[in-house]
């Protein structure tokens, strides 16, 4: 049985009234997407709260590719993070209020974690799709990055593997006119949505060639995986 894609969106933050990241998610909820259902949650931009409602989601999903994504103003395309930091740095609060100065996303836990998406493919789906996009080894230290790092604290021992990564967002062109649109890279919600698509069509097959025997154990209900930290229920 084939497996879910989890999409992880974000609310608007930062005074912005809309985010790509919100409406690409959104989008792509309910869609078939090279044979896997899309599950869309669209969260708060909230840190405190940010692990408790990755593992609600990851065992509501049951995925086995979680991509998240988020908005980045600045950034002129499509970037996909290599390796999310231990440590949350906040140039402004998140939308509770919370400001996070040099702190640690996990006490006693790994300095940094690397994603496990398929960089060379996608990137390569995306350029010969005319999709602009790139590896990025800087996932700053906001939410996105705390989001990534906590979904491969809490997938690293799945059973079968699950892939995870984060995405982040250009602006959206009407974003880019209030920041300054002589100086403000944008990317249209249109090209942002393919991008998604792209990535999703890249990495089924990879990962169902990549796990085919771990896939059927699974199926057989001999082996499931749980999020670390959450206790073990009968199906």
């Amino acid at each position: 049985m084939a497996r879910n894609v989890l999409v992880v969106g974000f609310e608007p933050f930062g005074g912005e009234k809309v985010s790509p990241s919100d409406m690409v998610a959104r989008a792509l909820e309910g869609r078939l997407i090279a044979g896997r259902s899309i599950v869309v949650r669209v969260l708060p931009v909230e840190t405190r709260t940010l692990r408790e409602r990755l593992e609600i989601v990851l065992r509501e999903a049951d995925p086995d590719i979680v991509i998240a994504i988020m908005q980045f103003g600045g950034r002129p395309a499509l970037s996909i993070e290599r390796v999310a930091v231990n440590v949350m740095d906040f140039e402004h609060a998140d939308n509770q209020g919370i400001a996070r100065k040099g702190d640690a996303i996990s006490r006693g836990g790994a300095d940094a974690r690397l994603s496990n998406l398929p960089f060379d493919r996608i990137l390569e789906s995306w350029h010969a799709n005319g999709v602009p996009g790139f590896v990025s080894n800087a996932a700053g230290t906001f939410i996105g990055n705390q989001a990534l790092y906590e979904l491969l604290g809490l997938t690293e021992s799945a059973v079968p593997p699950v892939l995870c990564g984060l995405v982040h967002l250009p602006y959206l062109p009407a974003q880019a006119i209030n920041a300054g649109a002589d100086s403000t890279p944008s990317m249209s919600f249109d090209l942002m949505k393919k991008g998604l698509e792209l990535l999703i069509e890249a990495v089924v097959p990879w990962i169902e060639q990549r796990t085919p025997e771990a896939a059927k154990t699974r199926d057989k209900g001999k082996q499931m995986w749980i999020p670390r930290g959450v206790k073990e229920v009968e199906r």
